[in-house]
This record gives structure tokens, C-alpha cells and sequence, in this order.
């Protein structure tokens, strides 16, 4: 019983190792182009969107290491379930996620949670290439400030990818992990978004189809990214069309219609004398 235990727990310690365990290898192998890895954020409403992620994998990657290529394909899997997405695998190399929130909120939980698993502390130890892997800081924010009709949002995202490099005693980086992945950042909303750039290294991004904001992610530095979008509020809008429904038919009653009232009130009077 015992032994079961410990081998749940240690296998629910390699989930968050395995996510970039095939990254680790390009870097040690050095196949280039060994993965490409876009993640997304679609808005379609203030109360609808996607984050979506289409991940493949290159054929020299799968060929060379296909059992390690599948258990991190089969581990995004898993996390996507826990988070009530779905996946699609594309071929034995290539799939594609969605996972779909409600607000802004939620967004922010979800998409962390999916980057930054709870390693179970009582977990015990395993094997050295694991307990070796770097640890990858990933953290995303969404502020919304309602406006009655419309909300603006600003979303951040900042994600430290350094321990991806070989690094030399002198802090020189001996081998860029840059030609070896391909990692995209890209933020879709109705009305389009406008980047900030509020740090001295802040990547540009490119705009694509689609009211589309694309950023190319820097393998090996800290990567920081901001941007600011708008969205009607139903909430707002909906009070605004009571009301002025409400003001109409008070006008148009006292406007075309201006006999109903006194009428009504005339009758009373007869009927008290």
C-alpha cells in the first residue's frame, strides 16, 4: 500500500518536469528546429474565450527520441483535461489545445495553472535528469477596468526562459537554445489590441490576420510582453437600451397619448363626488 503511494506521488512530481523535457534534449542533442510551441489567447466577448496552443514536434526529434516525444505530448494531455479543454492530436508529432474561460479571471487562473503545476512537496526523490531540469517562471495578469459600456483590458505576460541556455562561470551564454525553438505568443480580440512597451528590451510584435497580435518569444532571455484591448460590456450596454426603451415609452405616452392619464383620473373624481 505504502509502495503505491510513493509511486503515485513521484509520478505526479515528473507531470511538471515533462512539460519541457523536450526542449531539454534539443539543447543537448542540438537538432535544430526541434519544436515549435505557439500559445494563444482569443477573446470573443467579455464573457467568452480560448486559450489555445498548437504544439509539433520536428521529424528528428520524434525519430531520434519517440517514447519521450509521446509521454510529453500524452502529459499536455492530461493537463488540458484537468482544466476542462480539449486536444486534438494532429499526427503522432503534432497537436493542437483549447481550453476555454469565461472572464478575464479565470483566464489568469487557468493559464497559470497550466505553466506553473503544484509540485506535491512530500513527493519523493527522482530520478537526476529530473530533479536537473530547469525551472521555468511563467506568470500571466488581466486587469479589467469597467467603463458602464465598454471594459478595457490590459494583459501582461511574463515568462523567464533563461535557464533554457548554456551558460559559462562567467555569465556568458555559451549556446543559444534561439535556432532550435520556435515559440509564439499571440493575443486575438474583436477590436484588435495595441501593444505596450513599457521596458527597455520589450518585444515588438507582428500583426496578423484576424485582429491578431503576434509575439516571437526569446528561448534563452526574460521575455516581457504587455497589451491593451477593449471590449463591449453587455451588462452596460443592456441598462443603457432599458433605459432609453423605459424614457421612449414615457415620452411617447405623455407625447401622442396625454388624455390616458387625465382620463383616468377624472373617473376617480366623479366616482368619490
Amino acid at each position: 500500500m505504502q509502495d503505491a503511494k510513493n509511486t503515485d506521488q513521484t509520478r505526479y512530481r515528473k507531470k511538471p518536469l515533462l512539460l519541457f523535457l523536450p526542449l531539454i534534449f534539443c539543447l543537448l542533442t542540438m537538432l535544430g528546429g526541434c519544436v515549435n510551441y505557439d500559445v494563444g489567447v482569443n477573446f470573443d466577448s467579455q464573457t467568452h474565450g480560448e486559450i489555445v496552443q498548437h504544439i509539433k514536434l520536428g521529424e528528428r526529434l520524434t525519430s531520434f527520441s519517440g517514447e519521450t516525444a509521446k509521454e510529453w505530448l500524452d502529459s499536455i494531455d492530461q493537463r488540458v483535461r484537468l482544466l476542462q479543454g480539449r486536444t486534438k492530436r494532429i499526427s503522432e508529432s503534432e497537436l493542437a489545445v483549447r481550453i476555454p474561460f469565461n472572464n478575464g479571471k479565470e483566464l489568469e487562473q487557468k493559464f497559470n495553472k497550466f505553466f506553473n503545476p503544484v509540485e506535491d512537496k512530500n513527493a519523493q526523490a527522482v530520478s537526476v535528469l529530473e530533479a536537473e531540469l530547469p525551472k521555468f517562471k511563467c506568470h500571466l495578469s488581466v486587469k479589467q477596468n469597467n467603463l458602464v459600456f465598454f471594459l478595457r483590458n490590459t494583459i501582461a505576460l511574463d515568462l523567464d526562459l533563461r535557464s533554457l541556455s548554456l551558460v559559462s562561470s562567467s555569465g556568458s551564454v555559451l549556446i543559444s537554445p534561439g535556432p532550435l525553438l520556435g515559440l509564439d505568443f499571440s493575443l486575438r480580440t474583436p477590436w484588435g489590441a495595441d501593444n505596450i512597451e513599457n521596458v527597455a528590451d520589450a518585444i515588438t510584435p507582428s500583426i496578423a490576420p484576424e485582429n491578431r497580435l503576434v509575439w516571437q518569444l526569446k528561448p534563452g532571455e526574460v521575455n516581457h510582453l504587455e497589451a491593451v484591448f477593449w471590449l463591449p460590456s453587455p451588462v452596460g450596454i443592456g441598462a443603457a437600451i432599458i433605459g432609453l426603451l423605459v424614457w421612449a415609452g414615457i415620452y411617447l405616452k405623455y407625447q401622442f397619448f396625454p388624455g390616458i392619464g387625465r382620463g383616468k383620473r377624472s373617473q376617480s373624481s366623479v366616482q368619490k363626488a
